[in-house]
């Protein structure tokens, strides 16, 4: 088939990049246990789009920490980190921003904490957001 006039050359090789030697998608890092899916308690929070954190951001700011045992729980420390994300995106939209949080990771008190989050796209192309550590991809 002759390209028609005007459209010389702009042929385009029907996989631009080759072959598909690997995908990785969102569900099995969370079936895996590198993501952690908080959708629900985002949505309570009022945030919209699917969430999930890192497992490392897990471990760092949601996990009780020995010896604070019955005094915080999960859930009162996930609640904090998406409010203080929500508000955050409130004040600056866009595709990824830090966010500070206080956490209370020993007896010394809280201390103030980095948290990043990106907005992209999911498995099937739709806005997600993923909560993780600063040093984190």
């Amino acid at each position: 088939m002759e390209p028609k006039e005007g459209e010389r050359g702009r042929e385009q090789p029907e996989n631009l990049f080759g072959d598909l030697v690997f995908r990785y998608t969102r569900a099995q890092a969370i079936a895996d246990g590198v993501l952690v899916d908080v959708s629900a308690a985002a949505r309570e929070a009022g945030i919209r789009f699917p969430t999930a954190l890192t497992a490392a951001a897990w471990n760092e700011f949601i996990a009780v920490p020995e010896g604070l045992e019955g005094v915080q729980d999960e859930a009162g420390r996930l609640w904090d980190i998406l409010w203080m994300f929500r508000q955050a995106a409130r004040r600056e939209p866009g595709s990824q921003l830090e966010f500070h949080v206080l956490v209370q990771n020993g007896q010394e008190g809280p201390k103030e904490r980095t948290l990043k989050s990106v907005c992209g796209p999911g498995d099937h192309a739709e806005p997600v957001i993923t909560i993780m550590l600063p040093r984190e991809d």
